[in-house]
């Protein structure tokens, strides 16, 4: 046990599968609510979920919609609760009424990107202050009652305060850091620093979980080895690939590893637009969120990018699934492999992704 540990290994819910290294499908505004949850489960659940964030401010209240992928979860894997936000009194506020439902833990969003967040202080933007994430982590470490958990990034424009935090995540007690390896500043087109999730993991006195640029259970596997890390944290390669979660652990037990075939993304498709599909909502819009999601779908679908081109310009949802249906089902591409990792050269986002994007899909 290191100097002053507090809090062990044992203290996290179990894997699913007893000795395995865990898996946490990363909080993503706008992602992981309870429709894609549901999808992923469908293919291989995560040992841990992690909501969306909830938006604390003065008159904030638990928002209904991301509070459902806690309450309604049909899995039995636990689920943490992300928090942002930066005023004390707010917090221990919302901290109190978490404790009406069956939370896992309180995770602090110490690691938003976007821009109009971390103006505002809070997520990423609080990497400039180490002393006020020191005073919102006492106060956390002594309200939550559960599990508390960050996830970080390891600086805001570099690393200079990296070994400070590391010491308030000591003294706070925490339970769990999830580390993504790079500078909000970053993006996340910058190349990822696993150095300092390995400088994390021989600091820290809690587990940690790697994240940024896990991309398949082959990188999450070599990632793991390199750095010493608990486990792996993903996020946008389990919205490409929601097999990966299974995969990991196909892998760790040595057994057959399942390999899709675009039948198989065709089927996660039409299940994920029916999930996240809202009646009241017209029809173009539901499609606009849809390909959100297939930006990252279409990085293994076809080296050319063909399907990308195709789904952009589709303009409502019938127009979407022929495109689908073209390239994941006619003249025998059902039985075609899906790319376990992206196409090199296909970008999900040529637009926004860049170091000033938001941490959804937008």
């Amino acid at each position: 046990m290191k100097s002053g540990e507090a809090h062990s290994v044992s203290s996290l819910p179990s894997s699913l599968v007893e000795g395995h290294w865990p898996t946490a499908l990363a909080p993503m505004q706008d992602v992981t609510g309870l429709p894609f949850m549901k999808v992923v489960a469908n293919r291989g659940a995560p040992d841990f979920f992690f909501s969306e964030f909830f938006r604390v401010h003065a008159h904030s209240r638990i928002d209904p919609e991301i509070l459902s992928s806690i309450t309604d979860n049909p899995t039995d894997r636990p689920v943490f609760a992300q928090l942002i936000g930066e005023n004390i009194e707010d917090l221990k506020r919302t901290v109190e009424a978490f404790r009406a439902f069956p939370v896992a833990g309180i995770d602090l969003n110490l690691g938003c990107p976007a821009p109009r967040v971390f103006r505002k202080n809070v997520g990423g933007g609080l990497l400039r202050t180490p002393k006020q994430i020191r005073e919102i982590l006492l106060m956390l470490r002594k309200e939550v009652s559960t599990l508390l958990t960050v996830k970080m990034r390891i600086g805001f424009e570099d690393d200079r305060f990296f070994r400070d935090l590391l010491g308030i995540i000591n003294e706070t007690g925490v339970d769990l850091l999830s580390l993504h390896a790079r500078t909000v500043l970053g993006g996340y087109r910058s190349a990822p620093s696993y150095r300092h999730v390995g400088e994390a993991v021989q600091m820290a006195n809690c587990p940690v979980l790697l994240n940024g640029n896990v991309t398949s259970y082959e990188s999450a596997r070599e990632l793991k080895n390199i750095t010493g890390a608990h486990g792996v944290m993903i996020g946008r390669s389990a919205i490409r690939n929601p097999w990966i979660f299974r995969q990991i652990r196909e892998a760790q037990t040595g057994s057959t590893i399942f390999r899709p075939k675009l039948l198989d993304v065709y089927e996660y498709i039409e299940e994920l637009y029916d999930g996240l599909r809202k009646p009241e909502i017209e029809e173009r819009k539901n499609v606009g969120r849809m390909k959100k999601f297939l930006n990252f779908v279409g990085l293994s679908v076809d080296r050319d990018g063909g399907f990308l081109h195709g789904m952009r310009r589709a303009q409502d949802a019938r127009g979407l699934f022929k495109v689908c249906s073209v390239f994941l089902k006619e003249k025998g591409n059902d039985v075609r492999p899906f790319n376990p990792e992206p196409f090199e050269g296909l970008v999900a986002r040529p637009s926004s992704e860049t170091p000033q994007d938001s941490c959804a899909l937008s």
